[in-house]
């Protein structure tokens, strides 16, 4: 694991922590001496730390750099036995920032025929091809609402994350995509305008937002993938 890659699992790591509430970018900034906005920066990938500043952030969190290590099982993606692909279900923060998924991360595993997963066709960047494709998320009811009656509450949707191209996967059909929203993951239909992505909600009681790019990075960046598939609980 190289240092980019050691930057992005504590980033990973850190945004857990702040999502189950044991940590805030103020309380971070405290423990550290740094100060908010540069790790603020940090967690939303428009700065890198240095070697003593990421010391001083592991000695404040108690993480061990083996900690950050990945699992050898998280490479995999798909298991052959039976013509069955376990899918792990994780966190939005997992699947926005995590290249590949730990065992920890895995909230429960889905089970899909891998026959109509290799059917899907990717179309992304080199850099993209280094994650681990597939992962699924759940979405919660107040996420749903925009999306109804498409999405429906504790839905479990499938994300492409090799799949971060605007041009449509079907000519004839709107394409569903997983987006970084500032540090929340959003499902929407998605456009693209003077550089910025035009995010189109299902439920018209809604607006249409638009996501502009932070400085040095692309429309592109901001797609986490293509949703492949919605698992709607009856």
């Amino acid at each position: 694991m190289n240092f980019s890659q050691m930057h992005d699992h504590l980033r990973v790591e850190l945004l857990r922590r702040i999502e189950r509430g044991t940590l805030s970018v103020s309380l971070l900034a405290r423990q550290t001496g740094f100060g908010q906005s540069h790790l603020s920066n940090f967690l939303h990938h428009r700065a890198h730390l240095s070697l003593d500043a990421m010391d001083c952030i592991l000695a404040s969190q108690r993480i061990a750099v083996a900690d950050l290590l990945p699992s050898k099982r998280t490479i995999a993606t798909a298991s052959a036995k039976g013509g069955i692909s376990a899918i792990p279900v994780v966190s939005h923060a997992a699947a926005l920032f995590e290249p590949l998924i730990r065992p920890s991360a895995v909230q429960e595993v889905l089970q899909l025929p891998s026959r109509a997963l290799q059917a899907l066709r990717p179309r992304t960047t080199t850099a993209r091809h280094t994650r681990q494709r597939f992962v699924s998320v759940r979405i919660s009811s107040a996420d749903a609402e925009s999306m109804d009656p498409l999405i429906l509450p504790d839905a479990i949707a499938v994300i492409d994350r090799h799949y971060n191209s605007l041009i449509p996967y079907r000519a004839t059909r709107a394409t569903l995509y997983a987006v970084r929203n500032d540090a929340r993951l959003a499902i929407r239909y998605v456009g693209f305008s003077s550089d910025r992505l035009i995010l189109r909600p299902h439920n018209i009681a809604f607006p249409v937002e638009i996501l502009e790019p932070a400085p040095g990075e692309s429309p592109h960046d901001l797609i986490v993938g293509r949703v492949a598939l919605i698992l709607n609980e009856t």
